[in-house]
């Protein structure tokens, strides 16, 4: 796998197709980008060129606790300045969950590289916003307080972030459990914030500003509820919205059963929606 310096950061990445318009895609949660592979081959498949890579923190790419503002504006930057050292942009951006937060950002914050936007199960809402600030950064808040660096390192997600690079181990002992702990800190509040916006990350004026062709599939569990992402698709002036299940459930997270047998779906409503748009 190619390795990339991105912003100080050894970024993990591929590219999928060898012509056609490009495309990123980012899976949610902190996961890397193998779990949102085989989507992305489809979408090659369709033509395309996709960018995939590990953020900052997850995956086989550097762990770096540091940096300013939000932890998803920090990737977005980071994708931005990936995509322009590999020459693709402008790009169709998406991703899942975190993936779909990270790539709002994107447009918002670089609308010249932002050619539409793909994403699926938007987060939104207080239950989520608690939730997930709570696992990501409350959490290893407590394990540094409680066992210091040593103790991050054996929390399971960075646990897996050393070994798929070990070098991050080496970043994680470096740092000061007190640098740590603050920057964790300003990363939850800002993911706290997000509970009465839009969706978490981004207000309802910055969603307005996106001009690009949005293309929108509703999740559909407490997380990833319908009603935030047909919301996000009122306030944006070039959205549209795609609704794959029907079904929802009162669940933090709904079971991937049902996604894995409409992925054939979301696919082609993706490239369908790329092709109506200029690609």
């Amino acid at each position: 796998m190619p390795l990339a310096t991105v912003r100080g950061v050894t970024i993990n990445y591929k590219i999928l197709g060898t012509q056609g318009p490009w495309v990123a895609l980012s899976p949610g949660g902190r996961n890397g980008h193998k779990n949102v592979e085989a989507i992305a081959q489809k979408v090659s498949d369709a033509g395309y060129r996709v960018v995939l890579h590990d953020r900052r923190n997850c995956g086989a790419s550097d762990v770096s606790i540091d940096g300013e503002g939000s932890e998803y504006e920090i990737w977005a930057d980071d994708l931005h300045e990936l995509l322009k050292q590999l020459k693709a942009e402008p790009a169709f951006v998406g991703g899942s969950s975190s993936g779909c937060r990270m790539s709002i950002l994107f447009a918002i914050r670089h609308p010249e590289a932002t050619r539409g936007l793909l994403l699926w199960r938007v987060t939104g809402g207080g239950l989520a916003a608690r939730r997930l600030a709570k696992r990501y950064y409350a959490d290893p808040i407590e394990a540094a307080q409680k066992g210091g660096m040593e103790g991050v390192c054996k929390m399971e997600h960075f646990a897996e972030c050393i070994k798929e690079r070990p070098e991050n181990r080496t970043h994680l002992m470096a740092m000061d459990p007190k640098r740590f702990i603050q920057t964790m800190e300003k990363w939850n509040e800002y993911f706290i914030r997000g509970a009465d916006q839009p969706v978490i990350g981004a207000t309802e004026q910055e969603i307005k500003s996106i001009t690009a062709p949005v293309c929108i599939i509703p999740g559909n569990d407490l997380s990833h509820t319908p009603e935030c992402a047909e919301n996000l698709g009122r306030l944006l002036p070039n959205g549209e919205i795609h609704r794959l299940i029907t079904k929802t459930y009162d669940l933090d997270v709904a079971p991937r059963d049902e996604w894995n047998a409409k992925e054939n779906d979301l696919i082609a409503t993706f490239t369908g929606f790329m092709k109506r748009n200029g690609s």
